[in-house]
């Protein structure tokens, strides 16, 4: 599908989902999934047939090798994986409720994923990507913000597109932090920006048009919300309009965004696409549609699964779900 890579850069962690419970309803075991925001966005690209590679530190235990060996069997590139003794790779208890909305307890700082540094990139990290990809959980610790921002920086500098998922996880911010003056430089240097109906409202402290007009005035061109079963959103400077997604019985939402997200990168990736063809896709409203719908037919599938990698789809399971929705 993809001609030049789509690099994905933050934490690959470990998704453990409740199994079965007690006679007191706690869970009577976890079980490991290979997980974490843009980890699942590269697998959810390598399984729609797009070239993708993730950028990451993992852990030097059982743990790390698990992921390491789960994005590779996933067929994504793992050349800038980084690999520390100085700290364990990061847990996820997942647990979900009885419409399989998902809630977290993190087990992270300090944790591997924190770790990567600047110097971690490699010469040729950034060379011949299409776009680079990015959430706001490399923005939770500064020293790792500002590493996310330069390979942000970084990836203009090749003529890259820059997209940011705020996948906003409050568990993973220091108690009584205010995340908001830490992300907003990252979204001004996005090109696309994805946001969940709860993060806009979140991050639309003076309403929406305001938060609208601040992205404005950085980078960003296209900006997503999506509401789960909800029509979803979308923005740009000098237009915006609104699709009906695909209702489907949740199973488990956990990695849905992430794949909502990797369908609509390799939709751009494959259009080469640029912030100035971002400009002309609003032009051409059946493409920029037919685009939206691809993306969220791939968020609709990965919530009839359970896990992230696990659950991320085809690009043939894709096209007949769409089939199937006519």
């Amino acid at each position: 599908m993809t001609t030049r890579p789509i690099l994905c850069f933050g934490e690959a962690l470990i998704d453990l989902h409740a199994n079965g419970s007690d006679d007191r309803g706690f869970a009577a075991s976890f079980v490991p999934f290979a997980g974490g925001a843009p980890a699942n966005v590269a697998v959810a690209t390598a399984r729609l047939g797009g070239k993708a590679r993730f950028a990451g530190m993992l852990g030097k235990d059982r743990f790390g090798d698990f992921l390491l060996d789960s994005l590779q069997h996933a067929g994504v590139g793992t050349d800038d994986v980084m690999r520390t003794e100085a700290a364990n790779t990061a847990l996820a208890f997942v647990t979900l409720d009885a419409h399989g909305e998902r809630s977290f307890s993190f087990y992270r700082g300090p944790s591997a994923d924190l770790l990567f540094q600047p110097s971690d990139f490699r010469m040729d990290t950034f060379r011949d990507i299409a776009v680079f990809h990015v959430c706001s959980n490399s923005m939770t610790d500064p020293a790792l913000a500002a590493t996310t921002r330069e390979g942000m920086q970084r990836a203009h500098g090749v003529g890259a597109l820059v997209s940011f998922d705020v996948n906003l996880r409050p568990a993973l911010w220091p108690a009584a932090a205010d995340p908001r003056p830490l992300l907003w430089p990252a979204l001004h240097l996005a090109d696309v920006v994805k946001l969940s109906a709860e993060e806009f409202a979140w991050l639309a402290l003076d309403g929406e048009q305001a938060a609208l007009d601040r992205l404005w005035q950085g980078r960003t061109r296209l900006v997503v919300v999506t509401d789960g079963a909800q029509p979803l959103r979308w923005f740009h400077p000098d237009a915006e309009g609104e699709l009906p997604c695909y209702p489907v019985k949740a199973i488990d939402t956990t990695a849905a965004g992430d794949a909502f997200v990797g369908g609509l990168l390799c939709c751009l990736a494959e259009l080469e696409a640029t912030p100035e063809r971002i400009d002309q896709l609003v032009t051409e409203l059946p493409r920029l549609h037919a685009m939206l719908r691809f993306a969220a037919a791939c968020g609709a599938l990965t919530v009839t699964r359970q896990g992230s990698f696990a659950a991320m789809p085809s690009g043939d399971e894709v096209l007949a779900f769409m089939e199937q929705q006519v």
